[in-house]
């Protein structure tokens, strides 16, 4: 029985000893499974998280193009992707760790990522002269995970458009009362577009004439109305059903047909294209405390200033209330006076201050602060030396002059037509030149790439045109109008010579781009733009009948097509961004997580 029992013992703990390993072998392949699932589904995170890193890189370069739409200029020359490309590093002040190749080349950390996400982008802008697109290659980095995408960039904005507006009538600010059923709220603060139900008389629609020609992209976002004009480039409108124009003068009396050279158009655009409430955002430009949004701030004038270009790139202003060209933070309590914005006491002198045009950026020039913690304050009973302005009274003498005898400037202006012979300008109106008003006074021959923007008003005030129509590029962007300066004397003669040139983007962000007296004193031959005008209302530049123009200018808008490709600083779009992707595609990684090429 003892024997019996040691044999069954042993055969029992044989069977232990096997279950026990098939136990084992269970537990430690379970195991095994688990802990390869971790590592699969650490992996997957991984790889989905590298494709949102590479994306993020593109969104990264878009910003830098945002905030200066030259930035296509840099790359890292030492990538193949950018091998029949023009790009540099961007200078040591302004580093981009994006821009890293190679073995231990550097990335970016994605913001919010705890260093986990990085990204590097290479650039290839061979075809932007032509097209005016970039190629951007951006490469994702998280764990041991990386992912390529390529995308393709291009401008948008008003620029796309020779002529643009957001409705065809005159501002309701300059042509007085408007019938309250334009409007869509009792307040007055909406005008309907045609398309809405507009009255089609008593709302100030203005038509495009017989001796007007486009040549160029038009878009409204209203009810265009034509009489026998001539449209050369596409035209959209916003007005969502047939027909997409009207052939009505202004009266809203039949007249000839309009001409569209082009097939299928006018046509629809695919709804209204918005415009920005004002351009404060480009006052932003020129703080100091933004090293992030603003790295390069631009310059910053307050009060009626002058702007005279001159052909070798340099530029005489006269602010004489600017005190601070840059502000250090939001509320403008801190301020600093760089060299490169023009010295403050030659500034404010009648002499004005020469300084080299500021390099891609803007020149922005505010109303006169009211608050006294401005740095740029002054109180109301108090003006610069030299300077006297006219507030009250006869309203055809009102404005403002610096200096005194032959170095007097200022508007209401005095014009020397001859050695013997001065004339005195007849202000507009009672509000046309405020004593303390943030607008912009320009002409001359333009060299560089600046935007210029005024909080109020910017008065062209004679040509201005381009040195070199390859290179230089300039924008004009007041928040008010932007008029086209064209004085006459107190007998109602012009004092100014006919025909007038003006090389820029223009846009008027709440009003209207507008010739000046443009229903007095006779004809004055042809305004000419080259360039881009966008408005929030029509602004009318002459009048005329059957047999033409009977006072002010015929048009002759032409459309500068280095603005499909680039756009002046900073300017202002329908959107924040001025670059959008046109394509995406996801391509094999180029890197590998160390930073070497696969």
């Amino acid at each position: 029985m003892n024997v019996n029992r040691t044999e069954d013992q042993g055969a029992a703990m044989i069977m232990v000893v096997a279950v026990g390993a098939v136990v084992a072998m269970l537990m430690t392949l379970l195991v095994t499974v688990s802990v390869n699932g971790t590592k699969q589904a650490s992996t997957d995170a991984n790889w989905n998280a590298a494709l949102a890193a590479a994306y993020a890189g593109v969104d990264e370069y878009q910003s830098r193009l945002s905030a200066d739409t030259s930035y296509y200029r840099y790359g890292n020359p030492a990538s193949s992707f950018s091998s029949t490309s023009s790009v540099s590093l961007p200078p040591a002040t302004d580093p981009n760790l994006a821009f890293g190749v190679g073995a231990g080349g550097t990335w970016a950390t994605l913001a919010g990522s705890d260093d986990r996400a990085q990204f590097r982008y290479e650039v290839d802008n061979s075809k932007y002269p032509t097209t005016g697109r970039i190629r951007i290659r951006s490469t994702g980095k998280v764990g041991q995970a990386t992912r390529t995408v390529v995308a393709d960039l291009k401008q948008e904005g008003f620029i796309d458009f020779l002529y643009f507006t957001d409705y065809e009538v005159q501002d309701p600010a300059l042509a007085g009362s408007t019938n309250a059923n334009c409007f869509s709220d009792a307040a007055r603060t909406r005008l309907k577009y045609a398309w809405e139900s507009r009255p089609t008389s008593g709302c100030n629609d203005i038509s495009f004439g017989e001796s007007d020609e486009t040549k160029g992209p038009v878009h409204s976002n209203d009810t265009i109305r034509a009489c026998g004009s001539r449209f050369t480039g596409t035209v959209t409108t916003a007005k969502p059903t047939t027909p997409f124009y009207r052939n009505v003068n202004a009266s809203n009396v039949a007249c000839g047909a309009a001409v569209f050279t082009l097939s299928g158009y006018p046509a629809f655009s695919g709804g209204v294209i918005g415009m920005p409430a004002t351009n404060a955002q480009l006052k932003k430009e020129t703080r100091t405390d933004l090293p992030i949004e603003v790295p390069r701030p631009g310059c910053l004038y307050t009060g009626p200033t002058q702007f005279e270009f001159f052909d070798n790139g340099t530029v005489n202003i006269k602010s004489p209330f600017t005190k601070s060209t840059r502000i250090g933070n939001a509320a403008a309590t801190a301020g600093s006076t760089p060299p490169e914005c023009g010295i403050i006491s030659q500034l404010q002198s009648p002499a004005g201050a020469t300084i080299p045009v500021i390099d891609n950026n803007v020149l922005y020039v505010q109303n006169v602060p009211a608050v006294s913690g401005d740095v740029n304050h002054w109180p109301a009973a108090t003006n610069p030396a030299g300077f006297t302005c006219v507030s009250s009274g006869d309203s055809g003498k009102r404005g403002w002059s610096l200096g005194t005898g032959g170095s007097r400037s200022g508007y209401p202006a005095d014009v020397r037509i001859s050695a013997m012979t001065t004339h005195t300008e007849v202000a507009p109106s009672s509000t046309t030149y405020g004593c303390r008003a943030g607008d912009v006074f320009v002409k001359g021959r333009f060299n560089g790439a600046v935007t210029l923007a005024a909080e109020n008003f910017v008065f062209v005030v004679g040509d201005l045109t381009y040195v070199d129509n390859q290179d230089d590029i300039l924008g004009l962007i007041g928040n008010n109008a932007v008029w086209v300066w064209n004085p006459r004397r107190s007998n109602g003669d012009n004092i100014l010579p006919d025909d007038r040139t003006i090389e820029a983007a223009i846009l008027s962000v709440a009003h209207t781009f507008q010739v000046q007296n443009y229903d007095k004193g006779g004809r004055q031959g042809t305004l000419t733009v080259k360039g881009a005008i966008a408005q929030k209302y029509r602004g009318p530049v002459g009048t005329g009948n059957s047999a033409g123009i009977v006072t002010g200018y015929a048009k002759n808008y032409v459309y500068d097509t280095r603005f499909k490709l680039q756009a002046p600083p900073k300017f202002l779009s329908p959107v924040t961004t001025t670059y959008g992707v046109t394509s995406w595609i996801e391509s094999a990684a180029v890197w590998n997580p160390d930073g070497s090429a696969r």
